[in-house]
């Protein structure tokens, strides 16, 4: 008896569930991301341009000043409604976790400084640090491995 219950909920939920416009939402993404792809971009040169700086040593800049931008936009309610509007393209570059970071700390601020913004803006920056450092480790492991036995040059 459970079971045909379960069953016809599955069914009927199938029937009544939202079609997702697939297309749509891959070209939204696409767009946006590939929008702060272009803004990225823009910024490298701006950086080798004016102050001099080598295709090398720009991306630091670049990417400190994207997630500069994503955190006064989300500071705004700006970043929000383009993340509505694109979906993964906002969440996947350097953009998201900006915009992650900042949103956690305006949803706690009422909590105080220390314990409220201090405690939880990082705790999802702490793991992205804790994987991004630690597959870091893993890639140029293999890499000197690869050196030294002579697979790669």
């Amino acid at each position: 008896m459970e079971q045909t219950n379960k069953q016809n909920y599955q069914e009927l939920a199938t029937k009544r569930e939202k079609k997702r416009p697939i297309i749509k939402n891959c070209f939204r993404a696409f767009l946006v991301g590939g929008t702060i792809c272009l803004i990225g971009q823009c910024i490298s040169f701006f950086y080798m341009y004016f102050f001099d700086f080598t295709e090398e040593t720009v991306g630091d800049p670049t990417t400190a000043t994207l997630i500069f931008i994503t955190m006064i936009l989300t500071g705004l309610g700006v970043y929000d409604k383009i993340a509505q509007f694109s979906g993964a393209g906002s969440a996947v570059p350097v953009t998201g976790f900006g915009n992650a970071v900042i949103s956690a700390a305006i949803d706690h601020r009422s909590e105080g400084f220390v314990q409220g913004v201090g405690g939880n803006m990082f705790k999802l920056a702490g793991s992205v640090i804790l994987f991004g450092v630690f597959s870091a480790f893993v890639i140029a492991l293999i890499k000197t491995l690869l050196i030294n036995f002579g697979v790669i040059g």
